[in-house]
Parts: C-alpha cells; sequence; structure tokens
C-alpha cells in the first residue's frame, strides 16, 4: 500500500553543481543529519522568509 503524505511534492528541480559544491553539500548534510533535499528545502525557506522580510 502506498505511502500517503501529509504535503506530497510533484515537481522536480535540477542544478548542475561543481565538484567542490557537491562535496560541501554532502558534508553539511551529513553534520545536519539531513538529506541534500531536506537541506536545500530549508535554505529555500530561509531565502524566502529574507525576502520577505526586506
Amino acid at each position: 500500500m502506498a505511502k500517503c503524505k501529509e504535503r506530497p511534492r510533484y515537481h522536480v528541480l535540477s542544478v548542475r553543481v561543481s565538484d567542490e559544491e557537491r562535496e560541501t553539500l554532502e558534508k553539511i548534510s551529513r553534520e545536519a543529519n539531513k538529506n541534500v533535499s531536506d537541506l536545500m528545502r530549508e535554505v529555500f525557506a530561509v531565502m524566502v522568509t529574507a525576502r520577505q522580510a526586506a
């Protein structure tokens, strides 16, 4: 049986990053115990909040 998600995500965004940027993202995600997708969602939320405050 499929898992019913409370907030399903239907869209995929792709970003090209350098080897160094990828390594940095993976290091931060390990330290935060989060996957890269969740980490990027948090960064996005912070940017949206900062933009709204400006």
